[in-house]
């Protein structure tokens, strides 16, 4: 019998026993006729026991498709909220109901209408990466993936306002070539500590690695720069979504890969191609909201029935539109965020 350790939110030991756990784990779901769906960014063992691993989006859309009735969404708050506007039929539970976003916190619905009544006729794109209220006041939502093909769809002359990351917006300016794109200065906190003379420092010392960065980050920039300059060859530098990296780790020979992300990515990363040795640009990286959701959190969820996620209808109408407007420009191949 396996004794892997499961952890407290504090790192301490909370279940020597992971198979019993596990068995627990899948007879309270069956009970309660329920989905587990896991971020990339969860802790090993929520990913492992899930029955779906992935970004925001793709969780949020499988929530809808699944036929279970419970929706058990171990991520952050505004997930649980968009799994909720794209399923209204179905429960969603939240085991923390604390975990929120540093990124999505850094703009509000008050804030997204005072900025259009500054820019009357400009199209609003947000990332998917915000509220519930947020999107509501939104006209097309985007992935981290498909934010260029969003930008292009819009006409030229229309002014546009990209919130709330900073970075991702930046990223959008440059592949789009677009200088009418005003862009809300938001950013994750974890991302954004994951900065150019980090990257160039990792990059100084394995020199051969390919990199994978999530347009996120505060080395974005940096990375594309080490291209231009010739430090990095263009052919080993991918700046990727989460589901993006998934499907490049697949698909690489590479001895090994420096990743620019939230760590959380590497088990799923490792998973996807042991054959290659995947570390991190920042080994502190780490968002401690999406560490909030422990095993013994997973398990009250499932047996109490908490935290249950509501959203006004109202707000869910208005933010349903505009996420359904990004499908309807295109589907994100390579993931969401």
């Amino acid at each position: 019998m396996s004794t892997t350790t499961l952890t407290t939110e504090n790192g301490t030991p909370e279940h020597e026993d992971s198979e019993s756990w596990a068995a627990e784990v899948r007879r309270l779901a069956r009970e309660r006729d329920a989905v587990i769906l896991a971020h990339n960014y969860q802790r090993p063992e929520i990913q492992d026991i899930a029955d779906h691993v992935g970004d925001s989006l793709a969780l949020s859309r499988l929530a809808a498709q699944v036929e279970a009735s419970t929706i058990v969404f171990c991520g952050v708050h505004f997930m649980a909220e968009t799994a909720k506007i794209l399923a209204p039929e179905k429960t969603v539970l939240l085991p923390e109901p604390a975990a929120g976003c540093s990124l999505a916190d850094t703009i509000t619905a008050e804030d997204v209408r005072a900025w259009k009544a500054e820019h009357p006729g400009a199209v609003v794109v947000a990332y998917v990466n915000t509220t519930a209220a947020v999107k509501a006041e939104t006209d097309v939502c985007c992935t981290s993936s498909n934010a260029a093909d969003v930008i292009r769809s819009i006409p030229e002359d229309k002014e546009i306002l990209f919130l709330p990351d900073q970075f991702l917006g930046a990223h959008v300016r440059r592949v789009t070539g677009r200088d009418n794109i005003r862009v809300w200065m938001g950013e994750c906190h974890v991302h954004a500590g994951i900065d150019g003379a980090t990257l160039r420092e990792r990059v100084a010392e394995e020199p051969d690695a390919e990199l994978y960065v999530h347009p996120e980050c505060g080395c974005a920039t940096s990375a594309l720069y080490l291209v231009g300059a010739g430090t990095v060859p263009q052919e080993r530098v991918r700046v990727l979504s989460t589901g993006g990296m998934v499907t490049a780790a697949k698909e690489t020979r590479a001895d090994k890969v420096l990743v620019a992300t939230e760590t959380g990515m590497l088990h799923q990363l490792r998973a996807a191609n042991p054959g290659t040795v995947f570390e991190p640009v920042n080994g502190r990286a780490e968002c401690r909201y999406m560490k909030m959701i422990t095993a013994g959190k997973l398990l009250t969820a499932l047996r109490d029935g908490v935290t249950e996620i509501t959203v006004p209808p109202e707000i869910a109408d208005h933010a349903r539109r505009s996420v359904e407007a990004m499908v309807a420009i295109g589907s994100p191949s390579r993931g969401g965020e």
